[in-house]
C-alpha cells in the first residue's frame, strides 16, 4: 500500500462525507493504493455513525472509535499504528486542510527522499485573534528546538512510514512530531506551503488555553528532548551556578567583616545583613539541585532504554 491517510476527529459529522470524496477523487485520479483511517476521539455528535456509512460503501475506509475524548495526539498515535502504507498522510477532517496537496507531499517523501515533510499554511483564514499567538508560539518553537519550520502545527504533514512506527505521541506533543522525529534520528525534515482552507462546518475545538498548553509542552519536550538521558547536564549546572554564586558572596561578606574587625573598625554582624541570607538561600537552592540532578541521572542510568534506541536496518 502507498498512502495511509490519518485524521483525527471529534464532532465533524458535516464535514465527513465531503472530505472523504474528495480524498478518493484525489486518489483514484492519481492511482494511488490508499487507506484512510478517520480516529472518532469520543466525538458526541453524529461522527461515528457517518464513518460507519461511510465505511459500508468504500473498503478503504478504517474506522477508530475512542470511549471518551482523548485528545489529538492520542487519536494519532493510534492512527500510526494501524496506517499501513509507506507513506503516511495526517490533516484536520474540517475541510480547512486541501487533499490536493496529498501527490505533491507523497513525491516529496518517496521521490525526494525526506522523512517528514510539514505543511506551512502561509496565507491563514483565520482571525488575527488566532494567527498572532500563532506566530508567536512557532517562533519559540523556533528558537527552542533549533528546527527551522513556520508552522509546527499544521495538521497537514506527510511522513515516512518508519517514522510513525518508532515515535510516540503522548499528550498534547502531537505540536512537536517535527523535533521528536528529528530525535529519534529523522533528520531529513522538509516543509511545504500548503492551501489553507476556510471553515465552512462547525467550529474550532481549540481555545486560547491551547497556546498556554502548548508553552509548557514546549518547554517539556525541549528538556525530553535535550536532557532526558543527562539531567546531571542541567540540574548539575544550574546547581552549581547557585552554590557558587551563593559561596562566592558569603565568602566577600566574611572578608568584609574580617578586614573591619583588622582595622579596629566596628562591623554589624555578619547575619545582620540581608545579602547573607540571600547567598545562603542560593547555596542551598544549588545544593538541592544537584543533588536532583544526580539522582535522576542514576534513575536514568538504571532504566531500560530498550525502547530508546531505533534501528534503521538489519542483515
Amino acid at each position: 500500500m502507498e498512502i495511509s491517510v490519518v485524521i483525527p476527529l471529534y464532532n465533524e459529522e458535516e464535514s465527513l462525507p465531503e472530505l472523504v470524496a474528495w480524498i478518493t477523487r484525489v486518489m483514484q485520479a492519481n492511482g494511488y493504493a490508499h487507506e484512510i483511517i478517520l480516529v472518532d476521539d469520543g466525538s458526541s455528535d453524529r461522527s461515528w455513525e457517518v464513518i460507519e456509512a461511510l465505511a459500508a460503501g468504500n473498503p478503504a475506509i478504517r474506522g477508530i472509535k475512542f470511549r471518551r475524548n482523548y485528545g489529538k495526539s492520542a487519536a494519532l498515535h493510534r492512527g500510526f499504528e494501524k496506517a499501513g502504507g509507506e507513506v503516511v498522510i495526517t490533516m484536520d477532517a474540517d475541510l480547512q486542510d486541501s487533499p490536493d496537496e496529498i501527490p505533491a507531499l507523497y513525491r516529496m517523501i518517496s521521490e525526494e527522499g525526506y522523512d517528514l515533510v510539514s505543511g506551512w499554511k502561509k496565507k491563514r483564514h483565520d482571525p488575527p485573534s488566532k494567527t498572532l499567538p500563532t506566530k508567536l508560539f512557532n517562533a519559540a518553537a523556533r528558537r527552542f528546538s533549533g528546527l527551522k519550520l513556520h508552522d509546527f502545527n499544521c495538521g497537514l504533514k506527510a511522513y515516512k512510514k518508519a517514522v510513525v512506527k518508532n515515535i510516540e505521541v503522548y499528550g498534547e506533543m502531537h505540536r512537536y512530531i517535527p523535533i521528536l522525529a528529528r530525535q529519534a534520528g529523522f533528520t531529513r525534515v522538509g516543509e511545504r506551503v500548503v492551501a489553507h482552507q476556510a471553515r465552512v462546518y462547525g467550529s474550532s475545538k481549540f481555545g486560547l488555553n491551547r497556546f498556554i498548553n502548548g508553552f509548557l509542552d514546549l518547554l517539556t519536550v525541549t528538556f525530553i528532548t535535550r536532557f532526558s538521558k543527562k539531567p546531571m547536564h542541567l540540574f548539575g549546572a544550574i546547581g552549581t551556578l547557585l552554590f557558587t554564586a551563593g559561596f562566592s558572596a558569603a565568602a566577600w561578606i566574611g572578608v568584609e567583616k574580617w578586614m573591619a574587625v583588622a582595622r579596629g573598625v566596628k562591623a554589624p554582624l555578619v547575619a545582620s545583613n540581608p545579602y547573607f541570607y540571600i547567598a545562603l538561600t542560593c547555596m542551598i537552592l544549588g545544593t538541592q539541585l544537584f543533588l536532583a540532578g544526580f539522582l535522576a541521572e542514576l534513575v536514568s542510568r538504571n532504566a531500560s532504554d530498550r525502547n530508546s534506541y531505533h534501528v534503521e536496518k538489519e542483515i
